[in-house]
Order: C-alpha cells, then sequence, then structure tokens
C-alpha cells in the first residue's frame, strides 16, 4: 500500500551563473545544484539551479510544517537572497512537491503558506510552485 509523500523546497535557478557562487554568498550549503547553464552559450541557454530541500517526508505530511523549516533558514540571510537574485539574475522559487498515494484510506494533506512564509516570499519576490503526482 502506497503513502503520501513530499518535500519542501526553496530553489535559485538562471542562466550562465555559477551555484557554488550562490552558496558563498549564502553561506548555506543546498541540497542540490546544477551547473549546467554555467558555461552555456547565449545561443543555446541551459538553466542553473541551486536548492535547498527537506527531507522527503512520509504518511502524515504537514505542508506548513515543511514549508516552515524552509522558511527558518532563510529568513536570517534574507538581504544576501536578494543580492544574488539582483547580482545572478536569478529567479527565487519556493515549491512542495507531493506524492499522493490512491488508498482511499489515506489522507490528503493540506497544502498551504503560513503568514511568516508569504510575507518572506513577497520580499524576495519568490515564485511559488506545488508539484502533485498520484502514486502507482
Amino acid at each position: 500500500m502506497a503513502s503520501n509523500k513530499g518535500r519542501a523546497y526553496f530553489g535559485l535557478s538562471g542562466y550562465h551563473f555559477n551555484p557554488d557562487n550562490i552558496t558563498q554568498l549564502l553561506g548555506i550549503e543546498p541540497t542540490t545544484t546544477n551547473s549546467g547553464g554555467m558555461g552555456g552559450s547565449l545561443d543555446k541557454p541551459a538553466i542553473s539551479s541551486w536548492e535547498l530541500s527537506t527531507e522527503i517526508v512520509t504518511d502524515d505530511i504537514d505542508v506548513y510544517d515543511l514549508t516552515d523549516i524552509i522558511t527558518k533558514q532563510l529568513e536570517p540571510i534574507k538581504d544576501k537572497i536578494l543580492q544574488a537574485v539582483k547580482g545572478y539574475n536569478v529567479s527565487p522559487r519556493f515549491g512542495v512537491v507531493l506524492e499522493l498515494a490512491i488508498d482511499k484510506d489515506e489522507t490528503n494533506p493540506d497544502i498551504g503558506f503560513g503568514a511568516r512564509t508569504i510575507r518572506l516570499l513577497a520580499e524576495i519576490g519568490a515564485f511559488i510552485n506545488i508539484e502533485y503526482k498520484l502514486s502507482k
């Protein structure tokens, strides 16, 4: 029987930047990076990314708690995030990734953001992205 899975993340993505420079500026080790766009050409641009994610949680998923974990890590470095956005021309994104069980006995998680998270996202101009799929 499948169970719900989920995680929250904050990411910066854009063209022609080195994710290591973002790590150095923010002073936080990312969960994942992709430097694909670092050496890309202007005629075939590729995207680089820097991402900070929670662990994948199963069963009883509280999206509010997951997003709060990321928010608490980002609040102290808000000014550095804004510096990265401007200096490296990257787009900030705050997201939730869910894999929902198709078992009728499994509860569906509430999906939302608390006031603290919404305030931070507004201050840094972040996009919100919700990804979901049904488990097999």
